[in-house]
């Protein structure tokens, strides 16, 4: 089962400084960990919306959005996408990921199923 972990924060409210470097000490050996343990297959970060672009398509009718977008509250500012025996395994290492960030952020890991394509788009 593959699982994507959508990281979610309000944008620019982490430390003006950026990431400690005990946070970023951390978050490369739990990576680390989950590489070697099989689990994790992809993760990033995302630039912020200022740099990002929006496309809307409404029956027919296409819009394209450039940022920032002021009505955006939480955001997505990375993932991490892992293939674990159960939804409670990947909720466990979400939960590992976000506790790392102690005090420095205010996060929210949203977990979700990925939905494997029918054999006949592979």
């Amino acid at each position: 089962m593959r699982f994507m972990m959508m990281l979610k924060s309000e944008e620019g409210s982490g430390p003006p400084e950026g990431p400690s470097q005990r946070l970023m000490e951390e978050m490369g050996n739990l990576m680390e960990e989950m590489t070697k343990a099989g689990i994790l297959l992809d993760t990033g970060g995302l630039r912020e919306t200022a740099e990002s672009t929006q496309m809307h398509w409404d029956r027919g009718d296409l819009t394209v959005l450039d940022g920032p977008f002021a009505e955006a509250k939480e955001v997505v500012g990375g993932y991490a996408i892992v293939q674990a025996k159960s939804k409670e395994e990947a909720l466990e290492w979400a939960k590992r990921f976000v506790q790392i960030h102690a005090d420095e952020f205010t996060i929210t890991a949203e977990v979700r199923e990925i939905i494997e394509p029918p054999e006949e788009w592979t």
